[in-house]
């Protein structure tokens, strides 16, 4: 089924994202299966704010989205990709993006990507031959907020090469060891063969 189509200047007006501690407090009742995504994490694991963030992306195991969708009653959810919008469940089985929407304002507060496991273990969207133990995948802050390794937040950010994810990209990498740049460089050259990262990484001695 079609969905309404989205643009850039509908999405920059609907989002009034919540902060991870926010979130974090919402979710607190909540097993743990979820983590932060995408450029909060990268914030989340220098321990400094690189940029402005206009939203906030979330991972969980897609068959444990309800128990996110449940720490929310009074909330709705809208299936999002390939720039159109669905409500919840329609084609939530050929998109992985669901985002909060606050009722009352229109407004829309989280994003939550419900990703491919088996059992404990993620599994890449781009390369399902990467996987990791739920353990490995997820970090926390010393206030206990869960987020995914840099690594995994930057072989997705590869794709776009947007102007944010090449700042995010030169962000987090002084803080990345020489074990979590080379897992990074290792994942880009299978996913995306020669990419312009490759030699940053390969360079970077510090």
């Amino acid at each position: 089924m079609a969905g309404h189509p989205l643009s850039v200047e509908e999405c920059d007006r609907l989002w009034e994202a919540w902060t991870p501690a926010e979130v974090a407090e919402r979710l607190s009742g909540t097993p743990s299966c979820w983590y932060v995504a995408a450029g909060w994490a990268l914030d989340l694991f220098t321990g400094g704010l690189g940029r402005e963030h206009s939203d906030l992306e979330i991972g969980v195991p897609h068959e444990r989205f309800a128990e996110i969708a449940d720490a929310f009653p009074g909330f709705e959810w809208d299936v999002v990709g390939d720039g159109c919008i669905w409500p919840f469940p329609e084609e939530a089985d050929n998109q992985h993006q669901t985002w909060l929407r606050e009722p009352a304002t229109g407004l829309y507060r989280l994003d939550v990507f419900r990703e491919p496991h088996l059992g404990d273990r993620w599994i890449c969207r781009r390369d399902a031959s990467i996987t990791l133990s739920h353990d490995e995948l997820i970090l926390h802050t010393a206030a206990g907020i869960p987020y995914a390794i840099p690594e995994v937040v930057l072989l997705f950010k590869a794709k776009a090469r947007r102007a944010k994810d090449e700042a995010d990209f030169l962000h987090a990498l002084p803080a990345m060891d020489r074990s979590r740049r080379s897992r990074l460089s290792g994942w880009l050259s299978r996913v995306h063969p020669g990419h312009p990262w490759l030699e940053t990484l390969s360079n970077h001695r510090y």
